[in-house]
């Protein structure tokens, strides 16, 4: 690489890349070279921070080659997998650009080119531009449709927090809303609603998003109804709510259906109740309240989490780009006090 097109260990780049990985090492090259030729044509001093969350292959041998072969690349090796929202918090906690970081998947299905564009925004004075998606490529139906209702059942449930629809983590944040962002420490982390909760101006970029060039996705639906919950208890109280009105619900039913009974008692008199009838009416009533049970254990594990303070992650390894001498401070592992 010409010294020319090199970052110098003190200085601050103009823009950071954040790319939170998790078994990618099939793709990291050819991502890396798109990414490295749409970020020359842009022009501005650059970083890359790969996040490197606890990869079974050969992902963080892939990272420390890229490292050493170019020095626009630093990255995070944390000490285990720690799940796609925490890695991608630790990329930005080391975030040294001056002025925005974008935050972009290395699986090449949000295309690096699209950068250009956000950018562009960005430099319109836009604090945030987010890829809105036109097309989801090589998904199966079911998973387009199961997306598309999380996102519009999302926008009903938060009045207050508008989060896009049909959009995802590929980004750029400016400096300022960045540093408002890095302060929300929360364990259970929804990192689309906590873009959407510290608000600034926006800018939706359509694309069409292609199909993984390798490697499979580590999210199946299980992980997919988990994340589901993440949002929908982070950012909404809907489902206690709900919770309520369904327990209210069920009483005034229960108190027109024993209405109902002592009125055919004092008209008909009592014939022997059936034992199918009690069975329907204690089982109804026992899922109801392990529904309503089960909806405050959410929130209540999520206030025993957040109450034991833990560290967001642990580090093994930080190399940042451009050398050593570029070493940021230590990465906000703990909630601020």
């Amino acid at each position: 690489m010409p010294a020319s097109d090199s970052i110098a260990a003190d200085a601050r780049p103009e823009l950071s890349v954040v790319v939170p990985c998790f078994n990618e090492s099939a793709v990291l090259d050819a991502f890396h070279a798109r990414l490295a030729a749409v970020m020359a044509r842009i022009g501005a001093p650059w970083e890359v921070i790969y996040v490197n969350d606890g990869s079974r292959d050969a992902t963080l041998g892939v990272i420390e080659a890229l490292a050493a072969a170019d020095s626009h690349v630093g990255y995070v090796n944390l000490s285990r997998n720690f799940g796609k929202e925490i890695a991608l918090t630790a990329g930005l906690d080391q975030v040294r650009a001056s002025g925005a970081a974008i935050v972009i998947d290395a699986d090449l299905q949000d295309p690096p080119e699209l950068i250009a564009e956000l950018v562009a925004a960005w430099r319109d004075g836009v604090d945030m531009a987010y890829a809105r998606r036109r097309v989801r490529q090589g998904e199966s139906f079911a998973k387009r449709a199961t997306a598309a209702a999380f996102y519009r059942v999302m926008a009903r449930l938060t009045d207050k927090v508008q989060i896009p629809v049909d959009s995802g983590d590929f980004r750029i944040i400016s400096r300022r809303a960045l540093d408002a962002l890095l302060p929300l420490r929360e364990h259970h982390r929804f990192m689309k609603g906590l873009f959407a909760w510290v608000g600034f101006s926006t800018r939706e970029v359509l694309y069409d998003r292609a199909p993984r060039a390798g490697g499979t996705s580590s999210f199946n639906y299980w992980k997919l109804w988990n994340f589901a919950l993440e949002g929908v208890t982070g950012f909404s109280v809907a489902p206690l709510k709900l919770a309520t009105y369904l327990g209210l619900a069920v009483a005034l039913f229960a108190m027109l259906f024993g209405g109902q009974l002592i009125a055919r008692t004092l008209l008909y008199g009592n014939p022997v109740p059936g034992y199918p009838s009690i069975m329907a009416v204690v089982l109804f009533l026992g899922g109801v309240q392990l529904i309503t049970l089960g909806v405050i254990g959410e929130y209540l594990g999520r206030i025993f989490n957040e109450a034991k303070r833990r560290p967001l992650y642990v580090v093994e390894r930080v190399s940042p780009a451009g050398g050593a001498a570029a070493m940021n401070p230590p990465p906000r592992t703990l909630p601020p006090a």
